[in-house]
């Protein structure tokens, strides 16, 4: 199959490629950075250099391919909405990636939440403006499969694992080990209580490739291989792969100066609980080792 991915020199998208490119499929991947091109193509992708605004581009490549895989930017609608209207009446496929954020909280760390959502159940997002954007647009996308087109959304719980391409590191993760550096001691947002769904990289490429193959899969998928630890766990883990003390806890102020506001209230700080019901019912199996485990024996550090 001949796929059109955006976001190719990015963690999730350089991931999703080298899992297509090893089930055979070619992939044009779509990138801003000029410098990225020649270890694009050293890892078997054609590199397009391009903006998601630009529209005619995305048109094009959009209706000379097979699939168009959306990994560049959750809350892109501008790109959607142009990747549906190439692809309207084709019979192909769209692929759009977001993330649990979706459902996120306001815990700031104090509490682990009973709540737990399933993608096999209708649920609303989060009372964010950015959230229910983001929502807006997974719709838009699971919507227009009724348009003469297969549309899927997978939506990302917290990624972990070593990328390969240009920008190998996961999000969430990174900012915890970077102040703990720094201070000598590993913090926490609140009492780190709260706690997100996780998925190793390969896991969730190992989903990209199965739903881009099974002509079954549509609609709405989380994507998440368990609920490991609590963020208090996760800095514990830290902790012990730099050597240092155990995790302190970290007012919302002191968070929000370092890692800013919305990050720490809204990423760090936040419970992002989600079942993959709908992704395992097609055989998708999470195997890799833990987030815990990651961090403590493979996780490079800066």
């Amino acid at each position: 199959m001949d796929v059109f991915l955006t976001g190719a020199s990015g963690y999730i998208g350089g991931a999703v490629a080298k899992r297509l490119i090893r089930d055979g499929h070619t992939v044009r991947g779509l990138t801003r950075t000029p410098g990225v091109v020649d270890t694009l193509t050293a890892a078997g992708i054609d590199p397009v250099i391009g903006e998601l605004d630009d529209g005619a581009l995305l048109e094009r490549e959009a209706k000379r391919a097979d699939a168009v895989v959306n990994t560049a930017h959750s809350d892109h609608r501008g790109a959607v909405e142009t990747f549906i209207g190439a692809l309207r009446d084709s019979g192909k496929i769209l692929i759009h990636t977001s993330g649990t954020s979706v459902i996120g909280d306001d815990a700031q760390g104090q509490s682990a939440s009973s709540s737990v959502f399933d993608d096999a159940v209708p649920f609303s997002p989060g009372d964010h403006e950015i959230r229910r954007a983001r929502y807006a647009i997974d719709r838009a996308v699971v919507d227009a499969g009724g348009a003469g087109l297969r549309t899927l959304v997978l939506c990302n719980s917290l990624i972990y694992g070593n990328g390969t391409g240009p920008r190998p590191q996961t999000v969430l993760i990174p900012p915890l080990v970077t102040q703990a550096q720094r201070s000598g001691t590993v913090r926490v947002v609140g009492r780190g209580l709260n706690r997100w769904s996780t998925v190793h990289l390969d896991d969730m490429a190992d989903l990209y490739n199965l739903a881009l193959t099974e002509p079954a899969t549509e609609g709405f998928y989380f994507v998440e291989g368990g609920e490991d630890a609590s963020f208090a766990e996760i800095g514990q883990a830290v902790a012990r792969r730099l050597g240092l003390e155990p995790v302190e806890p970290w007012g919302l102020d002191s968070a929000a100066a370092a890692w800013g506001e919305g990050f720490a209230r809204y990423a760090l700080g936040a419970n992002s609980r989600v079942r993959a019901t709908r992704a395992r019912a097609l055989g998708w199996r999470p195997s890799r080792p833990p987030i815990t485990a990651w961090i403590e024996h493979d996780m490079p550090l800066p």
